[in-house]
């Protein structure tokens, strides 16, 4: 199964940072956006992790951490 990781910043934009990659490489990529500069800032407000079908499969929010796995 492939996964896609996505940041949703401050101003209502979103980027896919990994698009179809495999469970590991997503959640290291989750980790590395959940702690950058702009998730500590508060410009980064949400990561996602989500699955081929679009499903939610992780949820971090600015202020409120991890709040669904």
């Amino acid at each position: 199964m492939l996964f896609n990781v996505v940041q949703f910043f401050l101003d209502g934009t979103q980027e896919y940072v990994r698009r179809n990659v495999l469970a590991e490489q997503a959640v290291d990529a989750a980790k590395h956006y959940t702690s950058s500069v702009g998730a500590k800032m508060g410009t980064t407000v949400k990561v996602m992790i989500t699955d081929q079908d679009d499903c939610c499969c992780f949820e971090w929010k600015f202020g409120k951490g991890i709040t669904f796995m």
